[in-house]
């Protein structure tokens, strides 16, 4: 099966993706049915799996380790890389357990993991890390006196090494201590390849030197949140692209099921949760291995939304399998039990997201910093200093030379942008906000000097991109009708040919600024012979054309910002189209808007989690509330760090199309999901006007929020667009 886009996995960079490309290869090779098979009707379970030789024998288990302690010295995020392809294998056995435990011992950097790693790195010998409630652990002479019991020790029933909480002086730290030390008892696990155990201790002596006090509790959770994560995200891979190639080929009532819209949604939702999923234990094990002061937070941002995205792609998996997903002999129900044991162990989801909240409303914030490549730096120096004089100069001059100095779309070619590359796009928008320029507001003008420039005449370019781009021109899109809607193949409005021109006849609703505009992007059917999508032109109109009627609609916010276009037999001249005759689909569609780089996913202009903290500072929030604002900073921080993976991608040359997509379906939600929060929280205040309250811009931010996922195409229509292009599901029926 060829690998799309979207299974390239957690890496960016090419060296992740040959490391995750060769991983799943060779776990295709090596871990096979029978062995898994024959690890799930075992009914003891096997300290080692057949294929643990080989599996140790790729210096996978080392990886993140520091080469002084026989590492690979190659980080956290390479190791993530590499559990989320063995992950898709759900692979019985130690290995990632024993991958904990050599991130937290060489995290601790002590005496005693050192003397323990080596054989750790070289799988003679097997770890695991209890993450549960701590042990009591009392003073003596040169250690410690360990007593108590905990849970759903995740391969503890045959480790050599096991980590155990105890608390210390009113800390929680971790205790080294040998299988001999301990009396392990298999448990009934949820996870019937890699069961759990109970460790019982029982007033046991540990020296002092096994004890590690350099590492705190939060980070060896941090730690626990990235490798377990990164092994269920490879749970979510599989399940994904599972259930898209069953959606591709179960026949039902004469048709794949992946082209009914209810099976293509959730298959779609299933996408969006990996790639959300992947971008926050990305950016959580990229700032554990930076040392950044914010880790945890990222850490505990990815322990709210993967492990339970985890458990839901695996539900859906089954879902969209039917009944043939609920039977013993299919291997859904093994990533269900992996991901739920996953989950379990990382904590309820109220204590995930209680920490999230505890820091946001601390002021902890996380900013999505992109690490260019080296030649940014001069790039940087070249940019200041060209707007360097644009600073100085008034507001009408400056709107000028920005439009003149291919400033304002950069991505466009010389001379109306810079044929700026995706680095110097970056550069070029870091440098105008350094710089305080603010620029032009175009609008629906984006759009249409990216048709005009990639497709119009050279007079076209002249009399309409040069103005709009030095802020002159205000511009409205006359695509939608009533009865189309975003399905612009379904138009009616009719272009005539008549002497040096044509007659458009028709009517256009939605249309942005409208009542302002002084030219419109308009498409209209030229030839009604023609299959829908073909037939089709793209004109450019002056608004002030006899003919054109705007009425304003106003909308439940009680504004006009919307309006219907009237068109009766208004007169468009032959050089006012764009593109040729009856093409105006292809140039509707390609607008070098692919070429862009934008910084930015969220919808600024709508609610966004600086009003939550605005908003929660100071109020006593419930328990529950409290659980729903960490889940939305955590969803927040996600598009944050889906959109800096976008740009990453792009300066890499891969295709960011649905992955754009994604970020954007997701922020759209956001704003949605903020604003109802804190109408919610309002109770009364929520629905009257009160002094001293919020009230007024939390009403509107939720009123007006209902139009972010109809327009610009509905959720329910960029749900088809990603199930179709990232996952490659069949087009709806005709």
């Amino acid at each position: 099966m060829s690998r799309s886009t979207y299974e390239l996995g957690l890496g960016l960079t090419d060296e992740h993706v040959a490391l995750a490309e060769s991983v799943r290869a060779f776990a295709e090779r090596t871990i096979t049915t029978a062995q898994v098979r024959e690890a799930l009707e075992a009914r003891v379970e096997a300290k080692l799996p057949p294929f643990w030789s080989a599996l140790a024998g790729q210096d996978l288990l080392g990886l993140h380790a520091p080469a002084e302690q026989g590492g690979s010295d190659a980080g956290l995020l390479t190791l993530a890389v590499a559990l989320e392809a063995l992950g898709r294998t759900v692979a019985p056995g130690p290995f990632v357990p024993t991958a904990l435990t050599i991130a937290v011992l060489a995290a601790a950097d002590t005496k005693i993991g050192i003397e323990v790693l080596p054989a750790l790195i070289d799988g003679s010998r097997t770890g695991a890390v209890a993450l549960g409630d701590p042990l009591n652990a009392t003073r003596d002479e040169d250690g410690y006196r360990v007593s108590g019991a905990t849970d759903a020790v995740i391969g503890g029933e045959h480790a050599d090494v096991l980590l155990l909480p105890v608390r210390v002086d009113g800390d929680v730290r971790w205790l080294v201590v040998e299988k001999s030390d301990v009396r392990t008892t298999a448990q009934d696990s949820i996870d019937l390849l890699r069961r759990s155990a109970r460790i019982d201790v029982d007033d046991v002596h540990v020296g002092a030197d096994r004890l590690l006090d350099s590492i705190a509790e939060e980070r060896i959770r941090s730690i626990a949140a990235v490798v377990l994560g990164a092994e269920a995200i490879g749970v979510m891979s599989w399940c994904v692209s599972t259930a898209a190639e069953y959606a591709k080929t179960r026949i039902q009532f004469g048709r794949p099921i992946g082209q009914f819209q209810g099976v293509k949604h959730k298959c779609a939702r299933m996408g969006i949760a990996l790639e959300q999923a992947r971008a926050v234990l990305w950016d959580a094990a990229s700032a554990i291995d930076k040392g950044d002061a914010t880790a945890d937070y990222a850490a505990d941002i990815a322990a709210v939304i993967v492990p339970d995205a985890a458990v839901e792609c695996a539900q859906d998996c089954i879902q969209v399998h039917g009944g043939i997903g609920f039977t013993w002999e299919h291997d859904a129900h093994l990533y269900y039990r992996r991901a739920l044991a996953i989950r379990s162990v990382l904590g309820t989801r109220e204590e995930r997201a209680g920490r999230v909240a505890d820091r946001a409303l601390a002021g902890v914030t996380r900013a999505s910093e992109l690490e260019l490549p080296d030649e940014a730096a001069a790039l940087r120096t070249q940019v200041a200093a060209e707007l360097a004089p644009l600073v100085e100069l008034d507001e009408d001059d400056q709107l000028i030379a920005l439009g003149d100095g291919g400033w304002v779309q950069p991505h466009l070619p010389k001379p109306y942008g810079r044929s700026a590359s995706p680095l110097e796009q970056i550069v070029i928008a870091q440098e105008v906000k350094t710089a305080g320029i603010a620029m032009p507001q175009l609008l629906m003008g984006g759009w249409a000097v990216q048709a005009v420039v990639a497709h119009g005449t050279e007079q076209q370019k002249r009399d309409l991109a040069v103005p709009t781009l030095q802020g002159e021109l205000v511009w409205c899109q006359l695509f939608s009708e009533p009865g189309a809607g975003s399905d612009l193949a379904s138009l009616t409005t009719k272009a005539e040919k008549v002497d040096g021109g044509w007659k458009v006849t028709g009517q256009k609703i939605w249309t942005t600024v409208a009542q302002f505009a002084d030219w419109a992007m308009l498409i209209a059917r030229t030839d009604t012979s023609k299959p829908k999508h073909q037939g089709i032109t793209y004109f450019v109109l002056d608004m002030s054309t006899p003919g054109v009627t705007v009425r304003p609609l106003r909308e439940m916010t009680g504004s006009a910002l919307f309006n219907e276009v009237f068109l009766d037999e208004v007169f468009i001249p032959d050089e006012n189209v764009v593109g040729e005759v009856d093409d105006g689909w292809n140039v509707a569609r390609t607008t070098l808007a692919g070429e862009r780089v934008a910084l930015s996913q969220k919808m600024e202009a709508y609610a966004t989690d600086k009003d939550l903290l605005q908003f929660a500072q100071g109020r006593d929030l419930s328990p529950m509330a409290r659980h729903r604002l960490g889940e939305l900073v955590a969803e927040s921080q996600a598009i944050d760090v889906i959109g800096a993976r976008v740009v990453l991608k792009q300066l890499s040359g891969i295709d960011v199309g649905t992955t754009s997509s994604v970020g954007k379906l997701l922020g759209m939600q956001l704003g949605q999901s903020i604003a109802e929060f804190v109408v919610a929280e309002l109770g009364a205040a929520g629905a009257v006007s009160i002094p001293g309250q919020p009230s007024d811009k939390a009403m509107e931010q939720l009123i007006a929020g209902r139009a972010t996922t109809i327009y610009g195409g509905t959720t329910e229509v960029q749900l088809n667009v990603i199930g179709e292009r990232m996952l490659g599901l069949p087009r709806d029926a005709a």
